[in-house]
């Protein structure tokens, strides 16, 4: 931290007055907002990897120069690893679809034209922002090939595939996976153009008139069109409606279509559209070819997912798994020629016709009664009603804390934010972990003995960040494993609920 620091005093003059850390995304890079005296703020980045903070300048420069909204990049440090980026503010297009999300993808109309807005600037960063683009200063490399697909569906065998116990013919699925990998890159008359790599509603922000802002494409690299608008429109935890997603296709092919006029009209030589390339624009045709990426797309999300959920065990990878099974279901419907990858189709129709998690749960107690209390240990520790004398008491004191920043304060546990925040810097989950091995055993045995009340109550300073987060996570997860009923209450925040 002190070096960002310390590049923002020699840029602005004087130190900041204020900084507060932004919760991360998958990468190692740190994110700090920085602010001066008088409330201007800019973002501090520490980066681990010189190429890639290289990769950011280069890309971002040229963007900006094209006319796309990114972020200026106004102060390196002298070994590169550190700098200074323009702040584009608080609101992202995942929280401005927060509404929707939790609706279970029932989006208002302006959320929808958020969406639609977002996809139609598309093909202008993928085309027109390249314009100027040296694809050698890409970071890990210049474009999307062979090696590059056939190590992310080997990320999906290894982190995702194999711990889910489906079993496979591990020969045959290599195979496929090579002449699927052909099919991706090979056979489009569309021209490449530059892939962001991760595209999707976190990495674009919003100004205070919704126009969309573009951040986190240190990653991206020549490769096919397709790609991207699959990443954006099936981001699993997005829960986009069918009609939705079919809008934005619209909407992308026409601006497309725009774009690809421009290009041809700017051409000196007078090269027009091939009647290859007309062809491939027609929405029939543009859209099945869409469904391999998209297929490929939540191949690579899920091998993700299961690293970081198996593996590196943060809670809210687990949870976007399921919807992420359901995109992929409801895709292979309509993605019949992929029966042609005979043990690649099998695959995916077991996995997509297994059972969700929790699916295969023990059958529900009808004895048991469990109660699960966040609270604020400044209120003291909540009373037990069945006479029995309470039961277990937790402290998530020890945890870092959310409500110490600005940004957290008057959210709560339950909020994505603070959910992001807290997984992030990991200390909630290992402490986690241990109460669900306690939790766990405990509840079976009371299962075993026909006891019929058991008490958890999570405390922490205030009772609205830590507790809240535990005490939720706790109720879904004997709820989903054992099928008792559990009864919710985060006291302070003045929320009950009953799972049954």
């Amino acid at each position: 931290m002190q070096r960002i620091i310390s590049l923002y005093t020699s840029y602005r003059g004087s130190e900041p007055a204020a900084t507060q850390p932004i919760g991360g995304s998958g990468s190692n890079r740190r994110y700090v907002r920085l602010s001066a005296a008088d409330g201007t703020t800019l973002i501090g980045v520490i980066g681990t990897s010189v190429e890639e903070n290289e990769a950011f300048f280069h890309i971002a420069s040229t963007l900006a120069a094209n006319g796309i909204n990114v972020p200026a990049v106004v102060a390196v440090s002298a070994d590169r690893l550190c700098y200074l980026q323009t702040d584009l503010g608080r609101r992202s297009l995942f929280d401005a679809l927060q509404r929707g999300r939790e609706a279970d993808g029932c989006y208002a109309a302006a959320e929808c034209g958020l969406v639609r807005s977002v996809v139609s600037q598309l093909p202008r960063i993928q085309l027109l922002g390249q314009r100027g683009l040296d694809y050698g200063k890409c970071y890990p490399q210049p474009e999307m090939d062979a090696t590059n697909v056939a190590f992310d569906l080997n990320y999906f065998k290894y982190c995702f595939l194999k711990p889910s116990g489906i079993d496979f013919n591990e020969l045959r699925l290599e195979h496929d996976f090579q002449a699927f990998a052909h099919r991706l890159l090979a056979g489009s008359a569309l021209p490449q153009g530059f892939v962001y790599r991760d595209f999707q509603a976190r990495n674009v922000m919003l100004d205070a008139d919704d126009h969309p802002w573009f951040i986190d494409f240190q990653g991206g690299r020549r490769g096919p069109l397709y790609y991207d608008l699959a990443s954006f429109l099936w981001q699993a935890s997005a829960r986009y409606p069918s009609a939705l997603r079919h809008e934005a296709v619209e909407v992308y092919l026409k601006s497309l279509r725009e774009v690809l006029f421009e290009m041809q009209a700017s051409a000196s030589d007078g090269t027009r559209l091939s009647s290859a390339v007309e062809r491939e624009l027609d929405p029939d045709v543009f859209r099945s070819r869409l469904s391999d990426f998209v297929v490929f797309r939540l191949m690579q999300v899920l091998g993700a997912y299961g690293y970081r959920g198996y593996f590196e065990r943060k809670r809210h990878f687990l949870e976007s798994i399921p919807p992420a099974i359901e995109s992929l279901r409801t895709t292979l419907a309509g993605c019949g020629h992929l029966a042609a990858f005979g043990e690649l189709h099998a695959v995916l129709q077991k996995l997509t016709a297994a059972p969700a998690e929790g699916d295969a749960a023990a059958p529900p107690s009808a004895a048991l009664r469990v109660r699960v209390f966040s609270f604020s240990y400044k209120r003291g520790i909540p009373a037990d009603e069945s006479g029995n004398g309470g039961g277990y008491v937790f402290d998530c004191r020890s945890s870092n804390n959310p409500g110490r920043y600005a940004e957290y304060k008057t959210l709560t546990g339950l909020d994505a934010p603070v959910v992001r925040f807290l997984e992030d810097d990991g200390e909630i989950v290992r402490f986690l972990d241990s109460v669900y091995a306690l939790a766990d055993f405990h509840v079976a045995r009371y299962i075993e003995r026909g006891l019929t009340d058991l008490m958890f109550a999570f405390g922490c300073t205030g009772g609205q960040h830590r507790s809240v987060y535990c005490a939720q996570h706790l109720a879904e997860r004997l709820h989903r494993k054992f099928g008792v009923s559990v009864e919710l209450c985060h006291r302070e925040q003045g929320i009950m609920q009953v799972l049954s």
